[in-house]
């Protein structure tokens, strides 16, 4: 049996991650999708996809070989539902990144992802967030230094 549109989308979604395409991974969702992080005890608030991609785009310069492993998957077809566990491992500016999740997808009838509740493991959350935090302030800080200090090309005076 060929695999529903709702899986070939969570696949593709898996690929678009794996190659970092913040292109591809917001293509996938509805208009109107809503990404909520959860627990609700993180205190996230829901984001939109211009808010997701804004948060993926702040993130990427600090992950390098960003792998996700789908280890199980469950799709209920009637409800158009896919809860997926999924671990994650990069290399970041602050070291190895490590995290598993539970994703719920929603989907419309056209098979795009309408909304997505994510699960995330909240000692990662607590422990190596600051730390990327803090070493993409540096990064950051970094090429404001690089530009201030770049040498302006000198003009002729007459």
């Amino acid at each position: 049996m060929a695999p529903t549109v709702q899986r070939q989308t969570a696949n593709a979604l898996i690929d678009a991650f794996n190659s970092m395409s913040i292109p591809d991974i917001i293509s996938f969702r509805a208009p109107g999708c809503m990404r909520q992080i959860l627990p609700y005890s993180l205190n996230y608030p829901s984001q939109s996809n211009d808010a997701y991609r804004d948060t993926l785009r702040s993130l990427l310069p600090a992950f390098r070989n960003f792998s996700l492993t789908l280890y199980e998957i469950i799709e209920d077809v009637e409800q158009r539902k896919i809860v997926m566990h999924l671990r994650a491992r990069a290399d970041t500016a602050a070291g190895e990144y490590a995290n598993e999740y539970m994703w719920v997808l929603r989907f419309d009838e056209q098979g795009k992802i309408s909304d997505q509740k994510e699960y995330v493991d909240v000692g990662v959350n607590r422990d190596f967030f600051p730390k990327l935090q803090a070493a993409l302030t540096s990064i950051k800080n970094s090429k404001s230094a690089q530009s201030a200090n770049a040498v302006a090309p000198r003009t002729s005076v007459p």
